[in-house]
């Protein structure tokens, strides 16, 4: 407790990355030594690690033994939160080594938002993993901008969300990615029963993406573009969960940025009675395809992510 304000201190004054990792390796490698080995770290600090862990959190994350520690419920309820903060944790350090990499000595590739926040992280991580030489540098545009800039020859390689790419490009699909309904909970369509019809949804304010972005064309294409006029537009997937979880308004989003909020409940899906928006994400370049260098082991790395391999 914070004797000035009065008030427990938040959680930046106490999680600490190694914490994290060695609960997540207790879990993957079955004993509390196992874990520490995993992750370079003495099982003494371990046991420290742990024990200062539980106070912090306020209950107990191992069931100690003759036999060896073991998780209890709560500890295996925890490491699951501390892979997923994790797995954040390492696709914020992509992104930004990625965003920060010097112009004058790296690959260089366009993604509009949806890409460039779950999926481009990924990617670039694999890409380094096979040649760490590669410096990749990542630039965040909507669709519109991304096509400019491959049009412009300014980057070898784009990825966008839009339907609409001028046939002068060559393109492949990277991802299948669905469009989801999302209302705040208050809202009427959160509980009704019947599902919303794309006349229905065609008529209602929504929160949407800017003029340019891949989903606001994909809904002009599917849903029509002489829809109801916006509530507002946002350039950001995450400016829009945020103002829906507010209470602002329905929203029509790719899966991929709301199914964290949609976990913890910050808003609710709503089923469209023609079923969710399917659509294809895909990497668009200028002339034949890339056979070697950077371009090319990208696209093979996201043919194997979209295969699964």
């Amino acid at each position: 407790m914070d004797e000035v304000s009065g008030r427990s201190p938040g959680m930046e004054h106490w999680i600490q990355m190694s914490s994290l990792a060695l609960l997540v390796g207790i879990a993957d490698h079955g004993s509390l030594s196992a874990g520490a080995r995993s992750v370079g770290m003495a099982q003494s600090n371990a046991t420290r690690a742990v024990k200062t862990l539980e106070r912090r959190l306020g209950y107990p994350l191992l069931s100690r033994a003759t036999t060896g520690s073991k998780l209890t419920q709560e500890g295996a309820l925890t490491v699951e939160w501390a892979r997923e903060a994790l797995q954040s944790l390492n696709t914020l350090w992509t992104g930004a080594q990625a965003l920060a990499a010097p112009a004058d000595r790296e690959f260089t590739f366009a993604a509009s938002m949806t890409v460039a926040e779950h999926l481009a992280p990924i990617w670039i991580g694999r890409l380094h993993e096979a040649d760490p030489r590669i410096k990749t540098r990542l630039q965040v545009m909507n669709s519109r901008e991304v096509i400019a800039a491959v049009q412009n020859r300014d980057v070898a390689l784009g990825f966008v969300e839009t339907p609409d790419v001028p046939p002068q490009l060559s393109s492949a699909t990277v991802w299948t990615d669905e469009l989801v309904l999302i209302a705040p909970p208050g809202h009427p369509w959160a509980t009704r029963r019947e599902p919303v019809t794309l006349q229905e949804l065609a008529a209602t304010h929504l929160l949407e993406r800017e003029a340019g972005s891949g989903t606001r064309a994909f809904l002009d294409e599917r849903v029509g573009a002489a829809r109801a006029t916006p509530i507002v537009e946002f350039n950001s997937n995450s400016a829009i969960c945020q103002s829906v979880s507010a209470g602002m308004g329905p929203a029509v989003l790719s899966r991929l940025a709301v199914e964290g909020s949609l976990r913890m409940g910050s808003f609710t899906e709503v089923p469209l009675r023609e079923g969710n928006l399917a659509r294809n994400l895909q990497a668009i370049w200028s002339g034949p395809a890339p056979s070697e260098g950077p371009a090319a082991m990208l696209l093979g790395i996201c043919a194997q992510a979209r295969t699964g391999l």
